[in-house]
C-alpha cells in the first residue's frame, strides 16, 4: 500500500512516499480505499511534532485526517456501510492515516456521500465545516440577526463559515485578499473586505469575532467586538475574555454529526465547497508547502488515487 508518511517530527521532517503493509478490517472496522485527502494546517503542526502532548503520534506517521473513498471491506461487527459506498469521515489527528491509498475506520465514523459529491468535494469538508459551524455555534451562540466577522472569509474555514452564518440569518463580514472578495460575495457576505487596503476596525461593532489568523489581526479585533460579544479563536488556545467581552478558542473533535449536516446541505444545493488545488499523492508535500503558505482560496485537497 503506498502513503505519504514521515519518519521523524519537526520543521525538517520529509514528506516521502513508501510502501507500508496491507489493511484487513476486523470487529467494526471497515477497509476504505482512498480516494481524495484533505489538507489541513493541523496536518503541518501534526509533522512539526507540536500536537504531541495532545495528539500523540508514532513513527512512521501517516499525515491526515479528513478522507473520501469507496468501503472495500468490512469486518463482521460493521454496520452502517457496506462494500462499495461512497464515505466521507475524519480520522483522529494522532492516529493519521489519510495520506494513503487505504485506511481502517470504524464503521459508525462514517458518513455515505450522494453521487453528486467528489471525493475531492467530500475529503475537504470533514474538518472545515465542523471547525466553522462549532466556531459559530457553539462558541460563539450565534443567532439570527446578528454581525458577524469572519477572518480569512477564502480559507478552508471561513468558506463555510460565511455560508453557515449567512443561512442562520446573520449579517457576514468578511476578510480576504483582493483578488477574492467576489468569492466572498459568491458565499453569501453582505460586506467583502480587503484586508491589505480597507480597515475593518472602522467597521461597526459585531457580535462574534471568527479569527482564523491571530496576531496582529485579532488584536485589534477586540475593538470591533461589542460588549457581551465573542471572539472565537483557532489559533490563541490561551484567549481569555476582556473588557466585558468574551474570547474562546475551537478545539474541533468530532465530525460525524456536521458532515452529515453538510452533505444534507450539499444534496439541497445550499452548500458550496470551494477547492484550490489537487495534487497526487506523490506531491503530498507541496499540497502541504502550499496550506502553509497561507494564501489558498478553499480547500487544498489530496487525490491519491492514480
Amino acid at each position: 500500500m503506498q502513503a505519504a508518511m514521515i519518519r521523524q517530527f519537526g520543521a525538517d521532517a520529509a514528506v516521502q512516499v513508501a510502501s507500508l503493509p496491507s489493511l484487513s478490517p476486523v470487529a467494526n472496522e471497515v477497509l476504505v480505499r482512498i480516494e481524495a485527502a484533505g489538507v489541513n494546517p493541523l496536518d503541518i503542526k501534526m509533522i512539526r511534532g507540536h500536537m504531541q502532548t495532545v495528539f500523540p503520534a508514532r513513527l512512521p506517521y501517516v499525515p491526515g485526517t479528513d478522507f473520501a473513498g469507496v468501503v472495500e471491506a468490512a469486518g463482521p461487527q460493521a454496520h452502517g456501510v457496506k462494500a462499495g459506498d461512497r464515505v466521507a469521515g475524519r480520522r483522529n489527528p494522532g492516529d493519521g492515516g489519510a495520506f494513503a491509498r487505504y485506511l481502517l475506520s470504524p464503521a459508525e465514523a462514517l458518513v455515505v456521500i450522494p453521487d453528486a459529491m467528489s471525493f475531492e468535494q467530500a475529503a475537504a469538508l470533514p474538518t472545515g465545516f465542523g471547525t466553522a459551524h462549532q466556531a459559530l455555534f457553539d462558541a460563539g451562540r450565534l443567532q439570527r440577526g446578528q454581525r458577524v466577522l469572519v477572518h480569512a472569509g477564502a480559507g478552508g474555514v471561513g468558506s463555510f463559515a460565511i455560508q453557515l452564518a449567512k443561512r442562520a440569518g446573520a449579517h457576514v463580514t468578511a476578510t480576504a485578499s483582493s483578488r477574492n472578495l467576489g468569492l466572498l460575495r459568491e458565499l453569501g457576505a453582505d460586506d467583502a473586505i480587503d484586508y491589505a487596503n480597507d480597515d475593518f476596525t472602522r467597521l461597526p461593532p459585531f457580535d462574534l469575532v471568527l479569527d482564523t489568523i491571530g496576531g496582529d489581526t485579532a488584536a485589534r479585533s477586540w475593538s470591533v467586538l461589542r460588549e457581551g460579544g465573542t471572539m472565537a479563536t483557532l489559533v490563541d488556545f490561551a484567549i481569555t475574555s476582556r473588557d466585558g467581552r468574551h474570547g474562546a478558542f475551537v478545539f474541533f473533535s468530532q465530525a460525524e454529526t456536521a458532515l452529515r449536516e453538510a452533505v444534507e446541505l450539499f444534496d439541497k444545493g445550499e452548500l458550496t465547497i470551494p477547492i484550490d488545488s489537487l495534487f497526487p499523492l506523490e506531491q503530498a508535500a507541496t499540497a502541504l508547502d502550499k496550506v502553509a503558505s497561507g494564501h489558498a482560496c478553499g480547500k487544498v485537497v489530496i487525490r491519491t488515487a492514480r
